[in-house]
């Protein structure tokens, strides 16, 4: 419910704040007071749209701030909740005007697109009147105030979970008869291919480990005849190891007559004979290492150019054969059991369907039989509101060709403003002020149903008598005893309804040289003195201030 709007720098408006309570609130003044600017202030902070007019001379900006309390669960919080925005509970809606036409939208001092304050605003808010594009004009609020008015919120809901079904059962057949009849096609290519790669049978991460063994391989046939005649040289028959252990031999013989001049050349030539036999043994392991199978490299070359031969047959890389033959294997697979697995998705979708056309079907019956009594209770408050000629209908139009997440219904409110006439869409056939009665039988009949918790009514009372604006003044009342109602009237019987009455009026300021809007609440003798004005024009008399009495008796009697 709002709670405060709070205007600065919007035209004759330098600085406003405006506290509202429950029950209906009416704002009455003369005209050209301010009531339209303060409306367009408002539809501004609910995302309406922009205008750089708005800004009041000499500022380069203006901004309203709207607040809300608003309960946990309710359609606006769950819209912030969709967007990653803080629910505290109060909402405050803020909108910047530039100068230069720009906008700038807040809720809860959280930028926001105007798009997202536009649909906040309009789950708290509708304004009916001048700005019924926010109103029950829109056809496609229909079908889901009949619902409301029928209490099928909970039927509507278990029919979207069964459409959801159908649409991913449908989806799943499509996908498979698409797949069933893509490898039909190709049913002899996938049949060849399948059982080639099969034979093939590619592993991932062959080609690398082929060719790296490959590679070891060709290294280790070059450097095989270096590391032979190597060995050759160190351990072969030149190998100078003899003559040098047969030099030790010698020496060691003569080492008693002269020991300093042999022992260090023994111990040398010993480490020089141990070092060759070291590197002896080095060389024989490496020629082992280096050893290969011919026959083998000759494999290893055929397995790599069968694979990348069909790398190239298949244009795909060697590494996704093996993918490719899990592929082809699986096509021709779809094709020899697809038959059997098209029977169970076809089952399962007609299943589906069958489920989703009786709950729909039984939906739709719903549907029809709650429009009648819509009709009913819609036409009973027309009469008291000078439309006894006219009548609502709700057209429910039926097509089972054309489902949806909701049903196969579109319902629209349709009306005939008199007999013999022809009826139709209600936002084309009436009048201004009969759209404006209209919607108001609507909301009252709706009550709280499928309504945001706060209305307003700009001027709904133009154009009618003393009774009609009576009978408008009493329905607004009581439709103020379920949601908050704030109306813009010039009806005095209008505003002896209020619970809350406030003047707007407009000001001189600056001896003369400008102008400001004023918005005050009116306290009991104030109000009785608002309505005689209302009821006796610019002179106020004292029969003017006796019918104010009788008025406002009569509004709490």
């Amino acid at each position: 419910m709002l709670a405060r709007l709070s205007i600065r720098d919007i035209v004759l408006i330098e600085r406003l704040d405006i506290e509202f309570s429950r029950g209906l609130a009416v704002l009455t003044g003369e005209t050209g007071a301010g009531k339209s600017i303060l409306l367009d202030a408002f539809a501004l902070a609910l995302g309406g749209r922009g205008d750089a007019g708005l800004v009041r001379h000499g500022v380069e900006q203006g901004q309203v701030t709207a607040t809300f309390d608003v309960p946990k669960g309710h359609p606006a919080a769950e819209i912030l909740s969709e967007n990653g925005l803080d629910d505290t509970g109060e909402m405050i809606l803020r909108r910047v005007q530039l100068a230069d036409g720009r906008t700038r939208a807040f809720i809860n001092d959280q930028s926001i697109s105007v798009q997202t304050l536009k649909a906040v605003g309009a789950a708290l808010v509708e304004i009916h009147g001048q700005h019924d594009e926010r109103a029950l004009v829109d056809a496609s609020t229909h079908r889901q105030l009949l619902d409301a008015f029928a209490g099928l919120e909970k039927e509507v809901t278990a029919l979207a979970t069964l459409w959801d079904i159908r649409r991913t059962a449908n989806n799943a057949l499509d996908v498979h008869r698409a797949s069933m009849e893509r490898a039909a096609r190709e049913a002899d290519y996938l049949r060849h291919a399948s059982d080639e790669l099969k034979a093939l049978r590619p592993r991932e991460g062959e080609e690398t480990e082929l060719a790296e063994r490959r590679t070891t391989m060709m290294q280790g046939e070059k450097i095989a005849s270096d590391l032979r005649e190597a060995q050759e040289a160190v351990g072969g028959n030149h190998s100078p190891v003899p003559a040098l252990a047969a030099a030790v031999r010698r020496l060691e013989r003569r080492a008693a007559n002269s020991p300093a001049l042999v022992e260090p050349a023994v111990k040398a030539i010993d480490i020089a004979i141990n070092a060759l036999e070291e590197a002896d043994q080095h060389l024989s392991a490496a020629l082992i290492a280096a050893d290969f199978d011919p026959a083998e490299l000759e494999r290893i070359e055929e397995r790599l150019f069968a694979l990348r031969a069909a790398s190239r047959k298949y244009s795909t890389p060697v590494e996704g054969l093996a993918a490719l033959a899990a592929k082809y294997a699986s096509d021709v697979a779809l094709i020899d059991a697809g038959a059997d697995q098209l029977k169970k998705l076809e089952a399962a979708a007609a299943e589906a369907d069958q489920r989703f056309g009786a709950a729909a079907a039984k939906l739709s019956a719903a549907r029809t039989k709650s429009a009648e009594k819509l009709n009913k209770a819609v036409n009973a408050e027309l009469a008291p509101l000078k439309l006894e000629r006219a009548k609502f209908m709700v057209q429910v139009e039926t097509d089972a060709n054309a489902p949806g997440p909701q049903g196969i219904d579109r319902v629209e409110f349709w009306v005939q403003t008199n007999p013999g006439t022809k009826p139709g869409p209600m936002m084309k056939v009436a009048s201004g002020g009969e759209l404006s009665r209209f919607l108001l039988a609507l909301k009252v009949v709706l009550s709280d149903r499928g309504s945001a918790p706060t209305l307003v009514f700009d001027e709904i009372d133009t154009g009618v008598g003393g009774a009609v604006a009576d009978a408008i003044g009493a329905r607004l009342a009581r439709l103020a005893g379920k949601v908050q109602v704030m109306a813009v009237t010039h009806a005095p019987q209008v505003a002896a309804r209020a619970s809350h009455h406030l003047l707007i009026s407009k000001d001189a300021m600056d001896k003369g040289k400008r102008v400001a809007t004023r918005v005050n609440a009116l306290a009991a003798d104030h109000r009785r003195e608002e309505i005689a004005r209302m009821l006796a024009g610019a002179e106020i008399t004292a029969e003017a201030r006796a019918a104010a009495d009788r008025l406002l008796r009569a509004a709490t009697a």
